[in-house]
Formats: C-alpha cells, sequence, structure tokens
C-alpha cells in the first residue's frame, strides 16, 4: 500500500510540472531574444518543483523525474522495483499532463505559442545530435549531484532543500531553454513529443538517453566525492 502511495504521489507531481512548466511554454512562449516567456517558463518548471517538494515530497521523495529516479537508484536510495513503479508512473503523469493541456489549448480560444505542446528539439544547437546529447547530459548532472547532494544525510539543510533543487532547474532552465528546450527529465519530454508527434518524436531519445547518462554520471560522482576513505590495516 505504501508503494503505491509513492506511485500516486509521482504521477500526480509529474503531472503538475507539466501542465505549469510546459503550459506556461505553450502560452507565453520560448524566444530566448524576447526573454519575458523564456524566463517566466524556466520559473515556472522550477517554482512547480519547489511546491511539489513541500506537498508529496514527504511521501515519495518528490523525484517526478526518471532521471532522479536513477540517480537516487545508483546511490542505494531504493529499490529496482520501486525504481520501475516510479518511472511507470511518471511518465503516466507526463502523458496526463499533457492530455490536459491538449484539452485546453484544443478550444482554438488558447494559443499554443510553441507550436508542440512545449517538447523539446534541437532546433537550438541547429539539429546537432551530439551539441543536444551534451546540453542534456551536463544540465542533468548538475541537477542531479544537487539533489544527491542536499538530500545526503550529511547535507543538513533541513526544510530548505526544496527551495534549492528548484532555484536549481530554474537556473539550468535559463542556459538550456534556448538550446533543447531543457528537459532534464525523460517522462517530462515523452509526454509532450507523444502528441506533438513529428520531429519531437524522432528526436526524443535524446531527450531520454542523455538525462540518464547525466543522471548516472552524477550519482557516481557523488558516490566518490563523498566517500570515506577506509581505514588504514594495522
Amino acid at each position: 500500500m505504501e508503494s503505491i502511495k509513492k506511485y500516486v504521489a509521482e504521477f500526480i507531481g509529474t503531472m503538475v510540472l507539466v501542465i505549469l512548466g510546459c503550459g506556461t511554454a505553450m502560452l507565453v512562449g520560448c524566444d530566448s531574444k524576447s526573454g519575458c516567456g523564456y524566463i517566466l517558463t524556466a520559473f515556472a518548471f522550477g517554482l512547480t518543483i519547489v511546491g511539489m517538494a513541500y506537498c508529496v515530497g514527504n511521501i515519495s521523495g518528490c523525484h517526478i523525474n526518471p532521471a532522479v529516479s536513477l540517480g537516487v537508484l545508483i546511490s542505494g536510495g531504493m529499490s529496482v522495483s520501486d525504481f520501475i513503479g516510479y518511472v511507470i508512473s511518471q511518465i503516466l503523469g507526463a502523458i496526463a499532463g499533457t492530455g490536459i493541456l491538449a484539452l485546453i489549448f484544443s478550444s482554438g480560444d488558447v494559443e499554443d505559442m510553441t507550436g508542440g505542446y512545449g517538447a523539446n528539439g534541437l532546433g537550438g544547437v541547429n539539429g546537432s545530435i551530439a551539441a543536444g546529447l551534451v546540453v542534456e547530459i551536463v544540465l542533468t548532472f548538475i541537477f542531479v549531484l544537487t539533489i544527491i547532494g542536499v538530500t545526503s544525510k550529511k547535507a543538513g539543510h533541513g526544510s530548505f532543500g526544496g527551495l534549492i533543487i528548484g532555484f536549481t532547474l530554474t537556473l539550468v532552465h535559463i542556459l538550456g531553454i534556448g538550446l533543447t528546450g531543457t528537459s532534464v527529465n525523460p517522462a517530462r519530454s515523452i509526454g509532450p513529443a507523444i502528441f506533438a508527434g513529428g520531429s519531437a518524436l524522432s528526436e526524443l531519445w535524446v531527450f531520454i538517453v542523455g538525462p540518464l547518462v547525466g543522471a548516472a554520471l552524477a550519482a557516481v560522482v557523488y558516490k566518490f566525492l563523498s566517500s570515506e576513505p577506509a581505514a588504514s590495516k594495522k
């Protein structure tokens, strides 16, 4: 029963992230030249994480991101069965969130300024798969490294952890939106890509592989940095 509650929390959290994050992008646009919609979208994603951290964080840890769950798994913070349950719940939540956005924007009275449900793409890096992968790996590495560090027992950040994580997500969005739309979250990419179709689907693998690689690297690096030297043998 406890696992079911965690999965439901992850479903809700990811759904809300897509509705508020991608929904803001759809409404205001993400043109880095104009700036306003760009910054609003970055803060929408970051502030949603803050809200969800204090809402469902005590239930599931508020991963709402398969990359974060992978980092936690590698760090020894969850079982494989829970990891699978989390990822399925997160993907379903993202699909549900995009479905709600489709209902809102299908009336014709509200225009989707992104042209594709806020889906990620490689347009900002001129279609370069290599550049897109580097962006997603690096940004996810920074994000997940922050999460693992902030939530570690040694950190002692207490109730400020959600704020730190949320503002870090805002920061990586400020750099990444103009490059790849900033995924750092495979579930957030999968939902919009399914509804947008076309290039969003064909490029989707970049926004699955990149974040997962970045998260795995973050977990391994943090393990190395936080490991204590073995006591010397006498």
